[in-house]
């Protein structure tokens, strides 16, 4: 996978603080976010997001 991808996924779940609307941002699927992200953190080895049912919030490495 595109580790620019990746980060840009990132930095948009991040900065729009759901993973709903960083899709909708991207043009693409929740699914598909969420996969990125858990592909990032497995390479990385660290949790970036503290994911509840409604909300979600970056970790200290986050």
């Amino acid at each position: 996978m595109d580790k620019i991808a990746l980060l840009k996924t990132f930095v948009v779940v991040a900065n729009e603080g759901s993973f709903t609307r960083a899709a909708d941002r991207l043009n693409t699927s929740n699914q598909l976010i969420s996969k990125y992200v858990a592909q990032l953190e497995k390479h990385l080895d660290v949790r970036l997001f503290n994911r509840t049912t409604r909300k979600i919030h970056l970790t200290e490495a986050g």
